[in-house]
């Protein structure tokens, strides 16, 4: 996660001394794969590339216990063993790993001026935007215990582990939708959690979940709690008809429960610069990991709504090492 925070209103910038400024080649901002993957490539194409990990170095991966659909793995690995797997690479191939957060950043010159920890400014030749998204969780004390043990935030990712089992799916939306259709492929029964009385999910994918009879939507329930035993979760309690008459509380016996409420893309102290989606997606010519701004790129959760995935944010990675490099060499040819 990395600090938002209003440059305009940030004096300190202006009294930096000279000792406070290092000047880059490359400046990866953010971990996980899509940074680690960057500064891989960016070593090996000698761009010598400082990458500053940001509060949770590693990122989302470093929450999730098992890992079994990265290739090159065929045995399955835990998020943090992989995260440390490829921070080694990057570090095998020269390229500098600091701890530190960027909480500010000015794109307007030709030089790309980010400050870390609101005190030291790297001028860099190009930037690599790599500090993915945050889902969005309900703020249940239970979310943050039984994290790894039943709570996730990607069917996509952790279904596998529920097969055969019953899980819960928190969310109205097509996102909220889509998940539940996946987990319904590979689960004996999904709960569709919402808040509402009706589906805020387009009418295909409202209609698509109605027909599944292995998915019940209950309707105008709300979590209230998770019920489990050393760790993992074994129920979850619901509030049914909040606020209103006929209020009761609901339990249902679940193995996995689920969060389908959006994520939050950790774009906030670029936007007086870099072109973003209405939620704050960095937007990247097709193709490429080319933002508006000429030497900026983006890759990894930041600017991909749809997939969100480690393979496709590791791929995202090397695209956008390979962008800088090339930028580089045209700028100085």
């Amino acid at each position: 996660m990395f600090k938002p925070l209003d440059i305009k209103e940030d004096n300190q910038k202006n009294d930096l001394q000279a000792s406070d400024v290092e000047k880059v080649k490359c400046l990866i901002i953010g971990s996980g794969p899509a940074g680690y993957t960057a500064a891989i490539y960016a070593s090996r194409a000698n761009l010598n590339p400082v990458l500053y990990e940001g509060l949770q170095p590693g990122g989302q991966l470093t929450t999730t216990t098992e890992v079994e659909n990265f290739p090159g793995y065929p045995e399955g690995v835990t998020g943090p063993v992989m995260m440390e797997d490829l921070k080694k690479q990057a570090e095998r191939f020269g390229a500098d790993i600091r701890w530190g957060m960027a909480t500010a950043a000015d794109f307007s010159g030709d030089v790309h001026k980010v400050w870390i920890d609101d005190n030291k400014l790297i001028e860099a030749e190009t930037v690599i935007i790599a500090t993915g998204a945050t889902a969005k969780y309900l703020g249940l004390e239970d979310e943050k215990k039984y994290a790894g043990g039943g709570v996730s935030a990607c069917a996509t990712c952790d279904g596998f582990f529920y097969r055969g089992k019953d899980v819960a799916v928190v969310g109205g939306g097509d996102t909220a939708a889509e998940e539940a259709m996946y987990l319904a492929g590979l689960c004996r029964k999904v709960y569709l959690i919402v808040r509402r009385d009706e589906l805020r999910a387009s009418k295909v994918m409202a209609d698509r979940v109605k027909k599944m009879q292995n998915i019940e939507i209950l309707w105008k329930h709300q979590t209230k709690g998770l019920l489990g035993n050393n760790g993992v979760v074994e129920g979850a309690v619901l509030v049914k008809n909040k606020g209103e008459a006929g209020e009761e509380e609901v339990k249902i016996k679940i193995d996995g429960f689920f969060l389908a409420i959006g994520h939050k893309p950790n774009s906030d102290i670029f936007k007086d610069y870099i072109t973003t989606d209405e939620v704050g997606y960095i937007k990247t010519i097709p193709g490429t990991s080319k933002t508006n701004v000429p030497g900026v790129f983006a890759c990894g959760d930041v600017q991909d709504p749809v997939y969100r995935q480690a393979v496709t944010a590791a791929g995202s990675g090397c695209m956008a090492a390979i962008d800088a490099e090339r930028y580089l060499s045209e700028k100085h040819s």
